[in-house]
């Protein structure tokens, strides 16, 4: 199997199972006759490879070698969300967006931007999933990326930790009501889910 994130790390393969498999369980079936963009698929799109859509496409800072691209059946588009937030698609285009384990990688500054471009993307009733640690696993994943459990690389490029209220604060910027956001925890409470319904 293909690397799943860079860096090395022996939990990393069962973490991005988790992951998908948490987001998977998040996806309504009637989504999934759309179109979904996976925002920082990674070196290696575990998700995307792992889920059923009639249309896939990611973004991140290098895109897919195409051969992956081809082999996956995913429109792969390289963009630094930290330089340019605003994504390349259409108003209303995709079902469902997702953010596995990569909003804390991104400048804060930024984020509001991204949330108000994500729900520009979506189309009515589509959903943003993103997961991300909580904030007090910090401590607990520097010191297993020490001894090799997860990606040194990847955990040193952690610019901020986000609590639950502060990603609802940016859905609601973006324009997502209260009333259609869910929030969650999972992997012994060290990570954290939210989904916003448009």
């Amino acid at each position: 199997m293909a690397r799943t994130t860079r860096g090395k790390g022996i939990a990393e393969p069962m973490l991005a199972y988790l992951r998908a498999r948490k987001a998977n369980s998040l996806i309504p079936a009637r989504l999934r006759s759309g179109s979904i963009l996976d925002i920082g698929c990674g070196t290696y799109p575990y998700f995307l490879a792992h889920t059923s859509f009639k249309r896939k496409f990611a973004i991140d800072q290098i895109a897919l070698p195409a051969q992956t691209s081809e082999v996956l059946r995913i429109k792969s588009f390289s963009l630094d969300l930290d330089i340019e937030p605003r994504l390349p698609f259409d108003d209303a285009f995709f079902a469902a967006t997702t953010l596995l384990a990569v909003v804390e990688h991104l400048d804060p500054a930024n984020m509001a931007l991204l949330f108000k471009e994500i729900y520009r993307v979506l189309r009515p009733g589509g959903q943003v999933i993103l997961t991300t640690p909580a904030p007090w696993s910090d401590g607990i994943l520097r010191f297993i990326s020490r001894i090799g459990l997860v990606s040194k690389e990847e955990i040193d490029e952690h610019t901020y930790a986000y609590s639950l209220p502060i990603l609802g604060w940016y859905f609601g910027q973006a324009g997502f009501a209260m009333t259609k956001m869910r929030f969650g925890y999972f992997e012994a409470i060290l990570n954290m889910w939210a989904t916003a319904e448009k």
